[in-house]
């Protein structure tokens, strides 16, 4: 770990400094998509609202306007900020060109867990989030997860402490981005193979250096089809219509 992790906001910003205008901006339930040059993704927050008082206003606001929302605590700008963030990183990146599209056997949302389920098989395994359908990888290795909102079997957030530091591979939510609990959590993985995954993930070439491992983020593949299905509610379909998850080792 060469940059702390704690610099990821400064550096997201730094590769977003950008006078294209913002032609939309679809806060789903799921997702948020924000269209400039190119599309980014970030996960939509989980609680709705009805005090927006920035609604109507974002368009034709440029990418390094709203980028800065990254930084915020409101999780809704936070959300549009990172949005913002990725279609200008991601756009410009050859992180995706050199990546590998998976074509998952199963469901489209778990071919990052598919891809690597050889290599942590009988692994102390932590995932940061719960997936859905994640359970049908639970057999064949030691999974344990962290959720914000815990349910069943899944830990509270506290857990982080205790489980990240002896674990053999973290799959982290990129959303942890969004709410600011990324640079903690990557220094408490550092023992670990650390998979940096989701839509929310930015293809950022710094990361290499914060201790990440492997990037595992999505390719736009049908913007159109992405569109609809983000404004429609979609969480999962995404991955069905208009995404793609692709895999790159980055650790040096």
């Amino acid at each position: 770990m060469k940059i702390h992790p704690r610099e990821i906001y400064s550096l997201l910003l730094e590769a977003s400094q950008s006078a294209t205008p913002v032609k939309e901006v679809v806060i789903g339930l799921t997702w948020t998509l924000c269209q400039a040059d190119d599309i980014g993704l970030a996960m939509s927050p989980g609680q709705p609202t009805r005090t927006l008082s920035w609604s109507g206003t974002l368009v034709n606001r440029t990418v390094a306007e709203l980028a800065p929302w990254v930084r915020s605590w409101n999780p809704y700008e936070a959300t549009v900020g990172m949005a913002a963030i990725n279609g200008q990183i991601n756009a410009a990146s050859s992180l995706i060109k050199a990546a590998q599209p998976l074509s998952p056997k199963g469901s489209g949302n778990l071919a990052v867990f598919e891809y690597f389920l050889p290599e942590i098989q009988n692994q102390r395994v932590v995932v940061i989030g719960r997936y859905p359908r994640l359970d049908r990888y639970e057999e064949v290795a030691d999974i344990s997860v962290i959720e914000r909102q815990p349910s069943g079997s899944d830990f509270p957030d506290p857990a982080c402490e205790y489980l990240l530091p002896t674990a053999d591979w973290v799959f982290l939510t990129a959303t942890s981005i969004v709410n600011k609990t990324f640079p903690r959590l990557v220094e408490l993985s550092q023992n670990a193979k650390l998979v940096l995954m989701g839509p929310t993930m930015p293809w950022l070439p710094a990361l290499a250096d914060m201790g990440i491992d492997y990037l595992a983020g999505i390719k736009v593949v049908n913007p159109t089809a992405l569109r609809q299905t983000v404004a429609e509610g979609g969480g999962v379909r995404i991955f069905e219509t208009g995404v793609q998850y692709c895999v790159l080792p980055i650790s040096s």
